[in-house]
């Protein structure tokens, strides 16, 4: 098997300006090498994976990473860039840029690897021997570990990020006895750090006292969780973060890392003798329950990297004030920065988003085909007989019909879904069959979108309720697939078909019927309502409340939900193709980077997704978020007063032909991109240069890096 990493997939000129530059230029080294059969599908699952979650990280580091079918070994590129580039990281543009390339059946060896790599990236004096090489042989020398960093001449230690101002002097991330802790006088108090497979990880040095302490109080126990959603790069790097910063605090730290290589289960005993947990992940957490009951820290990944001595100090405060939470009844995996600490509001919308998160893919594929038939065989196809009994290969009704049918099977799991999967994000596990059952019975009683949504939450309240008894030890093995289940279930279905599902279904109706009489001025202000939510946090919580507003009125559709589904689609296209618009008239006003966003943002707009906006609200919130919301608002607006009606969930300019009064539809939007457009600019032309730029031109800045206000 061919080396991790050679001299020829080496660049220290690396003179890419944006992310996917530098991702072409390192990849294309692979394919030369022959680690890659095909450049552009092996660039799409970088962009795939970059599009989960930025890959900078902070002192100057960028890691692309994937596991695709494209790659033939585990094989990594490095390029170093001497202007930098924007990875996403908090403290600004990487300039050692690692692009890991792992098969899809990436063997366990070369993964442990790349997490050792991972790890020697929290390393000073690793990244200054870096910075510092001169030749690409000696750089891959010292990625490979086959030369020592320490002996790099010249190599200057950066800050870490993981480092504490007045901690003592790190040991190298080294794995091996090296970094065991200097002999104690009482070996059973000096503090620790260690992974799963029981490596130590280094102890803070100390001075040994001069006679030993037995009635020392042994030091505080963190057993932690890492994980990434490609499980190379980001797992291992938060692990060796917790560890340092356990290390300097004097608390021991066991860090299962679950990674691609699998993982190997910390000791039943060590996690029984935790005093705290830290759960630093972006995919669901495997086997959670054995840390149920105790104080427990649960953020992403990049949290683990960038603030390790931040969530020891959060699960030591918890531990101090009794603060015992259950993993069990954690936020799903999409949530992963809930605390227990957060207040009923924060936690609520939460919950909600789980189950809109889980719910808005049958949406799509539902309400698509629904569309789909409708265009092929008129508004009266929903009258066609079951394609199980009448189905004809030549006639395109049937095909319709099929479709349909398809549709309305899909769709009909939108309830039950929206219902499981907020209990579930409120229970996990325990609460989906109580959440899908009281889904279903809303369906049965016509209480519909707002009844699934009151079953969900139900559902989630029952399930934690009845894991806060105290079960005898005999019965526990039997409660997650037996008695919760049962008596979640029964309980949520007296109350839904006896106590509260009538009112639902009284307010449903309600609700239905005041979408129904919806004109005028009335439309028009609601259209404005949604408009402005559809742009305000574009795709956040407020974005999909209004989302699945429109989306619960598909569900039994009359003239008013059809306008209000025409109406938040339209704001929602709004945001991307303005900043792509505006990113084409006055190229001067964006960075470098965000005008290669606005490529793709003419696009992502045109498919009605929102979130292709994010970039350059992120990077000058103040200016874009008003200028998107005054453009969504004007959209919205005008489509209710248009009349414009729409049968498909999502789409965007695809399903325009599905519209009611498509022409003023368009115009409609037309008009919120040239407010919006308009404004940006407008905004973005009054603000000062920044110190020591002659003019507003951020474009200026060849790091590609927004240009702070």
């Amino acid at each position: 098997m061919s080396e991790l990493i050679t001299a020829e997939l080496v660049d220290l000129d690396l003179s890419a300006e944006t992310k996917d530059a530098a991702a072409r230029s390192l990849a294309e080294r692979m394919v030369t090498s022959g680690r890659v059969t095909d450049l552009e599908g092996f660039l799409a699952d970088i962009a795939a994976r970059e599009a989960q979650m930025p890959t900078g990280l902070d002192g100057g580091i960028g890691i692309p990473h994937c596991r695709s079918e494209h790659v033939t070994e585990p094989t990594l590129a490095f390029g170093r860039s001497a202007s930098g580039i924007d990875f996403g990281a908090p403290d600004g543009p990487a300039d050692l840029i690692f692009l890991i390339a792992a098969p899809a059946g990436g063997d366990a060896d070369h993964l442990s690897i790349l997490s050792t790599l991972a790890r020697h990236l929290m390393d000073e004096t690793f990244t200054g021997a870096l910075r510092s090489a001169a030749e690409p042989e000696r750089t891959a020398a010292l990625i490979r570990g086959d030369a020592p960093a320490a002996s790099e001449p010249g190599a200057v230690p950066e800050p870490s990020a993981a480092s504490e101002p007045d901690a003592a002097p790190e040991p190298s991330a080294e794995p091996g006895p090296e970094r065991d802790a200097e002999p104690q006088a009482t070996a059973d108090a000096a503090p620790t750090t260690a992974t799963a497979d029981g490596r130590p990880a280094g102890g803070a040095p100390t001075e040994a006292p001069a006679e030993a302490a037995p009635a020392q109080a042994a030091p505080f126990r963190i057993v932690a969780i890492t994980s990434c959603p490609t499980g190379i790069a980001h797992t291992y790097m938060a692990a060796e973060a917790l560890e340092k910063a356990g290390q300097a605090a004097g608390v021991e730290v066991f860090v299962e890392t679950q990674g691609s290589a699998g993982f190997k289960r910390l000791d039943p005993q060590l996690v029984a003798d935790a005093d705290g947990v830290i759960f630093a992940h972006d995919v669901e957490v495997r086997e959670k329950e054995r840390f149920a009951g105790k104080p427990t820290v649960d953020v992403g990944v990049k949290a683990g990297i960038n603030r390790p001595a931040e969530l020891i100090a959060e699960v030591r405060q918890k531990a101090a004030h009794g603060e015992v939470s259950a993993p069990a009844r954690a936020a799903a995996p999409m949530d992963k920065g809930a605390d227990a600490g957060d207040g009923f509001a924060t936690r609520l919308r939460k919950w909600l988003m789980t189950g809109v998160s889980y719910m808005v893919p049958f949406v799509a594929a539902g309400g698509l085909l629904i569309a789909l038939a409708f265009a092929i065989g008129g508004y009266t196809i929903n009258k066609a007989p079951s394609v199980a009994e009448h189905f004809i290969w030549t006639e395109s009704t049937s095909w319709a019909a099929l479709l349909f049918q398809i549709g309305g099977v899909a769709f009909g799991f939108l309830v039950p879904v929206l219902a499981g999967f907020i209990a579930y994000g409120m229970a996990d596990r325990p609460g989906l069959v109580p959440g899908f059952v009281g889904g279903a019975i809303a369906l049965t009683i016509n209480a519909g979108f707002l009844g699934g949504l009151i079953a969900g939450l139900i559902a989630g309240a029952v399930v934690m309720a009845i894991q806060r008894v105290r079960i005898p030890p005999v019965l526990r093995g039997i409660m997650p697939v037996v008695v919760i289940p049962l008596i979640s279930s029964a309980i949520v279905g007296f109350l839904m078909f006896l106590v509260i599902g009538k009112p639902i279904v009284a307010l449903q109706k309600g609700l239905t019927d005041w979408l129904s009489g919806l004109t005028g001025a009335n439309a028009i202000i609601l259209g404005v309502i949604l408009g402005l939510m559809m742009c305000f946090d574009l795709g956040g919580p407020l974005n999909k409340v209004a989302y699945a507003f429109a989306v619960g009125g598909l569900a039994n559709p009359n003239e008013g939900s059809l306008k209000v589904m025409a109406a938040v689609m339209a704001a929602g296209m709004v945001p991307p193709l303005a900043m792509a618009l505006a990113t084409t008239v006055r190229g001067r006003l964006f960075t470098k980077a965000e005008r290669e966003n606005g490529k793709a943002a003419w696009v992502l707009g045109a498919s009605f997704i929102t979130e292709g906006a994010i970039p350059f609200a992120a990077a000058d919130p103040l200016r874009v978020i008003p200028s998107a919301m005054a453009g969504g608002a004007v959209t919205g607006a005008l489509s209710m007063a248009f009349g414009c009606t729409l049968r498909a969930p999502h789409g965007g300019i695809f399903v325009v032909p599905l519209i009611g009064q498509p022409l003023l539809y368009l115009l409609a939007i037309a008009a919120g991109v040239g407010v919006s457009t308009a404004l940006v600019i407008l905004l973005k032309g009054l603000r000062k240069p920044p110190s020591g730029h002659p003019a507003p031109a951020p474009s200026d800045d060849e790091s590609g890096v927004p240009i702070a206000a």
